[in-house]
């Protein structure tokens, strides 16, 4: 029998080994997503008069990117509504790389569509109070793109949600 320097653990099962740690793992909050998107609303906010200043005009939001977040939302809810039906449903039980990508893929998605909506949305908030047809529009694409984002922000949490082991296979 060998010893092992101090603080080093032995092979496992051994007699008087401590438990292996158990982590949890909490479900995301508004009290997580809030600073996304209240970073999101500074950043929004700011982007038109420091694109008027520094490029001479305010980048526009194009409905192609309101688009592709509305289709991002489509594909995350997909994958909640796959993974859901598989995991609650069915009573199946996922690969652990499948279930640990999923639940990355829901936390992600989650705060960068809060960030994301709070751009959208301080963008808009930039454009109020100006009269013009380009103001009008504006306001109008980032309103829609930020509606998207929060429909990216629910899927994700939805995903989140259809993640969760059910109880009875907690302990195995």
């Amino acid at each position: 029998m060998t010893s092992l320097p101090p603080g080093r653990p032995g092979p496992p099962g051994q007699p008087g080994d401590p438990e292996p740690p158990r982590g949890t793992l909490r479900p995301t909050t508004g009290a997580v997503l809030a600073p996304w998107a209240g970073a999101g609303l500074v950043g929004g906010w700011l982007l038109r008069p420091v694109g008027v200043e520094l490029l001479g005009s305010a980048p526009p939001v194009l409905w192609r990117q309101v688009a592709a977040l509305g289709l991002l939302a489509l594909l995350v809810g997909l994958v909640a509504r796959v993974t859901h039906r598989a995991l609650q449903v069915r009573g199946e039980r996922l690969e652990p790389h499948q279930a640990v990508s999923r639940l990355v893929l829901a936390r992600a998605s989650a705060l960068v569509g809060a960030l994301t909506a709070g751009g959208y949305t301080g963008y808009a908030v930039s454009w109020l109070g100006l009269t013009s047809e380009r103001a009008d529009g504006e306001l109008l694409r980032s309103l829609a793109a930020a509606a998207a984002a929060v429909a990216l922000v629910a899927v994700a949490l939805l995903l989140e949600r259809a993640c969760r082991v059910p109880p009875e296979d907690r302990d195995a």
